[in-house]
């Protein structure tokens, strides 16, 4: 009787552990995590938000997530939409972002969402950190990040890029601005950042040169809140960072800093730029940009280094931007650094 009850102690006790492996495979295999190695960032913790269709953040987000890490000592975990029936990065999955728990660990967020209508299951990690008062960070489509049109009932159907209550939605409400329409001509006209007048000692801009990228400048209303205009997007003639700038267009805001006081009155540094097209990577300032701005959301703008290493890790080949246009076949496990 004895070795009967101990017996099946055993498969339950084995049961249980297959169980949790499992478990912690098939977490894994959502998310990709790169360790920090040596630098400022080391026991700081960045969590990425992946899910646009267009502009290849599935390629752009996990780089400069290996940019931080390597050369920063950040860790970094990257979230993925992912098909739920083949486990493969999907941009077009538009309710599905598995990992999102990690959230509530996280030094920081780092979003490039584009009208995702997430479950609530899911959707409330990604609120509970926004009212958290820790800092986010947000890239081009993350100002029209949500867009509820099966489930109006959910209680965050009011984060939807145009409600009106919840003026102008998540995008905003927390980055500053929603989304309005293209300004600059969908690639046909380039953008060169300029440092805003009187910013140029903020410590965000501090080490860059240059900053120019293939995505075009958006078009804004006002900036909500306490938004502090930080880069300029001056609309090029072309595609060409040689190009000239249009003489029709005036200078409008591609980057910014506010705050934002979530539901449970904590505030929060948020860094926003418009600017995210998968070439815009390529451009050293840029990067460093994106950088600088991690450092300083997290309060460590006394750590930014006069000239941020901003090399890239491996290969950085995105696709071209457009819908469908993504890298097939591809689970976030193939991001992994060898």
């Amino acid at each position: 009787m004895n070795k009967s009850r101990n017996s099946i102690k055993l498969w339950v006790l084995v049961f249980v552990v297959l169980t949790c492996l499992l478990g912690r495979v098939v977490n894994a295999k959502s998310s990709v995590v790169f360790k920090g190695r040596k630098g400022p960032g080391k026991g700081k913790h960045i969590v990425f938000v992946i899910g646009d269709e267009e502009y290849r953040s599935e390629d752009l987000m996990p780089q400069l997530a290996k940019i931080l890490a390597v050369h920063h000592g950040f860790k970094c975990t990257v979230l993925f939409a992912i098909n739920k029936e083949t486990g493969e990065i999907d941009p077009q999955t538009l309710d599905n972002i598995p990992g999102l728990e990690v959230l509530d660990k996280a030094d920081l967020m780092v979003m490039f969402l584009r009208f995702r209508e997430l479950p609530d299951e899911q959707m409330k990690y990604i609120i509970d950190y926004t009212n958290s008062g820790k800092p986010i960070v947000g890239l081009r489509t993350a100002t029209h990040a949500f867009n509820y049109t099966k489930n109006k009932n959910s209680p965050y159907a009011k984060y939807s890029f145009r409600d009106k209550e919840f003026d102008g939605g998540y995008g905003r409400q927390v980055f500053g601005e929603t989304w309005i329409n293209h300004y600059g001509r969908h690639q046909r006209e380039s953008t060169r950042g300029l440092v805003a007048k009187g910013m140029e000692n903020h410590p965000i801009v501090k080490g860059i040169d240059d900053i120019w990228g293939p995505s075009d400048v958006y078009s804004l209303t006002t900036l909500s809140g306490d938004s502090k205009p930080l880069i300029m997007g001056q609309v090029l003639v072309g595609m060409d960072p040689k190009d000239k700038p249009n003489p029709d267009k005036k200078l409008v805001p591609v980057a910014w800093t506010k705050t934002y006081t979530g539901e449970k009155g904590k505030t929060a540094r948020i860094f926003t730029t418009t600017m995210g097209h998968g070439g815009d990577l390529k451009n050293e300032g840029f990067r460093r940009l994106l950088v600088n701005a991690c450092y300083w959301a997290m309060g460590m703008e006394d750590k930014i280094p006069d000239r941020s290493k901003v090399d890239l890790v491996g290969e950085y080949n995105p696709n071209r931007i457009g819908m469908g246009g993504h890298k097939k076949g591809l689970k976030p496990s193939d991001h992994e650094l060898e």
